[in-house]
């Protein structure tokens, strides 16, 4: 604004006062064309001469007045001898019946001063020169007397108003600059100052000092990154935490077929006759378990890095769960456990076979690990237009309401009290979720307290 300031009221302001003096001369002659066959046009003439500060003289070819109004002592027009009028009314035609000439007036000029021989804010040799500015057309009247409408107006020098204003704009300038500072310190500091709490902050938060506290002040966007960071630190801390226990739950899982494996390795070893195909099975049994949890892990880690892989095909789904469900022959012999498949026919989906087959597998295994005292599981096929729905349905304690929105969330499952499933890893859901979410099809869970849970999915029929 301040560099605007100057270059228009210092630097460039005789060029604008220069455009205004030939704008208003222009306009004032064209003014007076417009009326020139007006009975009245003298008292316009005399009005314009006044209101612009210029004198008007109208003559005819011969060089007589017509109109005239000499408001100025040294009017340029109405002191030009005969012949030089004459002179400009033939050059205003060959110029195509209008001309603008800026013409020196006076000028001061003594050739024994040179400033170089005083000292001080001396003056210049040439103190500035009054300009002459004539504007000439040719007008032609309503009876066909062809006129030579001329205007002469003086541009005099500004040097003492651009002095005055450039004193006052450096006076200006100076204040202008210094409050602009002052603010600029306080906005400075009011908005640097929650900034480097907050990165202070945020070195810490990249500690894993997960307790630390943002505080945003003064501006919006200030205090809605501090709000935003505040979550961003409460959900690390969570995840944190249950990443945690689910290391110490894995680590559980893990020890325990290995203790299992040890235990009864070490016992075929050194006792006689403790070598039986019993032994030797839960040996099998537990090996097993722990290369399923070892899998499951890395099925996480896989699906959560996206370099897992679909290799769809067309199959038979509702003979795939028969399949899975026959697995169970042995846990429902033992433990009781009652599995039903409601269905009404087979039917045809296009899908990884593989991975809807760890779908079913682990939502059946979570089924049982949290089944109520009925021991209750049902696996149900639903099929409407052209989509198949498969639920699996448990008779446990359900989900509370408010905890249905999290349970697929990364580690939600070592948030809870940890519980060795009947089978499988306890990892489940977390597979289930990022299987589902790679075949981009539709899935869930609905529960309530003391009635069971039902995870269901939606598959197309091929």
């Amino acid at each position: 604004m301040i560099l605007l300031l100057w270059l228009l009221q210092i630097v460039f302001l005789n060029d604008f006062y220069r455009a205004i003096k030939q704008g208003e001369i222009r306009d004032a002659a064209q003014v007076i064309e417009q009326n020139i066959d007006n009975e009245n046009v003298d008292t316009l003439i005399e009005r314009i001469a006044h209101r612009y500060d210029v004198c008007v003289r109208i003559a005819d070819v011969d060089g007589e007045n017509v109109y005239s109004s000499d408001i100025m002592p040294d009017c340029v027009i109405h002191k030009m001898p005969a012949f030089e009028f004459s002179i400009l009314a033939r050059d205003t035609q060959e110029n195509g019946g209008s001309m603008l000439r800026i013409l020196p007036q006076k000028k001061f000029s003594e050739a024994e001063y040179d400033e170089r021989y005083f000292m001080g804010n001396v003056p210049p040799p040439d103190n500035g020169i009054t300009e002459s500015m004539i504007y000439t057309s040719t007008l032609t009247t309503a009876d066909g007397q062809t006129l030579l409408l001329a205007l002469n107006s003086v541009i005099t020098p500004v040097n003492s108003t651009v002095e005055t204003l450039r004193i006052q704009l450096l006076y200006i300038t100076v204040i202008l600059i210094a409050c602009a500072l002052v603010i600029a310190l306080m906005i400075a500091r009011r908005v640097s100052n929650p900034i480097i709490q907050i990165n202070q902050a945020a070195k810490k938060l990249a500690k894993a000092q997960y307790d630390v506290r943002f505080n945003g002040e003064g501006y919006r966007e200030i205090a809605e990154l501090a709000e935003t960071l505040n979550y961003a630190a409460h959900e690390l801390s969570k995840v944190d935490n249950l990443r945690k226990e689910l290391i110490a739950n894995i680590s559980h899982d893990l020890r325990t077929p290995l203790t299992m494996i040890i235990g009864y390795a070490e016992v075929m070893r050194d006792l006689p006759g403790e070598n039986t195909p019993e032994n030797v099975q839960i040996v099998i049994d537990e090996a097993r378990r722990l290369t399923t949890l070892v899998n499951d892990v890395m099925d996480i880690s896989k699906l959560q890095s996206g370099t897992q892989e679909l290799n769809t095909s067309t199959f038979n789904l509702t003979q795939m769960i028969r399949d899975i469900l026959t697995r169970y022959t042995k846990l429902k012999e033992q433990e009781g456990y009652r599995i039903s498949f409601d269905y009404k026919k087979d039917v045809m989906v296009e899908a990884d076979e593989t991975r809807i087959g760890q779908v079913i597998y682990n939502l059946v295994n979570n089924a049982l690990t949290y089944a109520g005292e009925g021991k209750n599981i049902i696996v149900r096929q639903t099929i409407y237009d052209d989509k198949v729905k498969i639920e699996v349905c448990d008779d446990g304690e359900g989900i509370p309401r408010e905890q249905l929105p999290y349970i697929w969330e990364r580690y939600y499952k070592a948030s809870k009290t940890h519980k060795r499933a009947a089978m499988g890893t306890g990892l489940g859901l977390s597979i289930v979720k990022g299987i589902l979410d790679m075949h981009g099809t539709e899935y869930g869970v609905s529960s309530e307290e003391g009635k069971g849970s039902i995870f269901w999915f939606i598959l197309k029929i091929k």
